[in-house]
């Protein structure tokens, strides 16, 4: 996804924002995009398969690469500003060793002076917290890698 792309994504967000559209859905050259809000909303992009590179031997400097392989992200619906915690001086909603279920609320993410809960939507322990609270991210940006 380049650049362009996401710019396209952020148009067409607002645009369903303007026109209260709840659902948007469109796919051109293998690329698929549907965007839905509401309270069980999903964000689905799907790109044409990439070829994969052929397996590495593992070797311990190839270890924690396999390790981070094994992680499931956790990513940014939409484009924000990360916190990591309810208020400015209250506890993270999750830190490192935390286990976590599909709806554990993980952070939150402020888009247009709307306060948006996250949820995990996997099951695991955190690993990785990659987000920097406070600061802001874009769509499909990695917040968190769960084991």
């Amino acid at each position: 996804m380049e650049l362009k792309d996401i710019k396209e994504i952020k148009a067409i967000i607002d645009l369903m924002k303007k026109n209260d559209l709840s659902v948007f859905e469109i796919e051109k050259d293998g690329f698929r995009l549907k965007l839905q809000k509401g309270p069980t909303a999903q964000t689905t992009v799907v790109a044409p398969p990439a070829v994969a590179p052929p397996p590495k031997p593992a070797t311990t400097t190839g270890a924690k690469s396999i390790e981070s392989a094994l992680l499931q992200e956790i990513v940014s619906p939409m484009v924000g500003t990360f916190y990591r915690s309810g208020s400015p001086d209250g506890p993270p909603f999750v830190d490192v060793g935390k286990t976590v279920t599909e709806d554990t609320v993980v952070c939150i993410i402020e888009a247009m002076k709307v306060m948006n809960e996250i949820k995990a939507e996997t099951s695991g322990v955190i690993a990785e917290v990659v987000a920097e609270n406070g600061k802001p991210v874009q769509f499909g940006q990695v917040l968190f890698r769960v084991r």
